[in-house]
């Protein structure tokens, strides 16, 4: 059981029912009245956040999430197909819990599955992933002063927005949270 004086950044309780994720907390103690502590919670299964306040004596039971690497193998219909690489178990995820998380995963990828209670609710990919350029316009020289894009398709379907140099066939870099361009690879 974890108090509410306890709270830290990142830690995942359970309240009737739900499993959060404290995202921010703040303990105050006002001139009259008793202390109280101040949070942001994440629900992680819904990804909804919500403000709550608590007194620092209340107590919660703190949630075991599971993050386990798995080798992502293919996409069959509305299934996505993981294999974990040490047992061989293979899991099959349905279309809605996947979501865009997989958009710049290429088949036999690494990536984390997260659980709770044996239930999958999330796929984290990789932070950065190297994709080929499948598809761009061509820039031309002298068509901006700074900082032009142009969009582009890489090789597992996704849009990119990238600098005019970037041509078909060329590696880049790509922040998964964002859907950024970084480099050319």
């Amino acid at each position: 059981m974890l108090s509410a004086g306890d709270f830290r950044n990142g830690v995942t309780i359970e309240i009737e029912g739900n499993v959060y994720q404290i995202l921010e907390f703040q303990h105050v103690k006002p001139g009259k009245g008793a202390a109280f502590v101040r949070t942001k919670l994440k629900d992680i299964i819904n990804g909804g956040v919500v403000e709550r306040t608590f007194r620092p004596t209340e107590k919660f039971p703190q949630a075991r999430i599971d993050r386990k690497d798995m080798q992502y193998l293919y996409s069959d219909g509305d299934l996505f197909n993981f294999m974990d690489t040490e047992s061989y178990e293979q899991i099959a995820v349905g279309k809605d819990l996947v979501g865009d998380s997989l958009k710049f995963v290429k088949e036999n990828e690494m990536v984390k599955i997260c659980s709770y209670n044996g239930e999958v609710f999330t796929i984290e990919p990789p932070l950065f992933v190297e994709l080929e350029v499948t598809d761009t316009e061509p820039g031309f020289k002298g068509d901006t002063a700074t900082g032009a894009t142009k969009p582009a398709t890489v090789e597992t379907g996704a849009q990119v927005n990238v600098p005019l140099f970037v041509e078909i066939g060329e590696k880049i870099k790509i922040d998964t949270r964002s859907g950024e361009y970084l480099s050319r690879v």
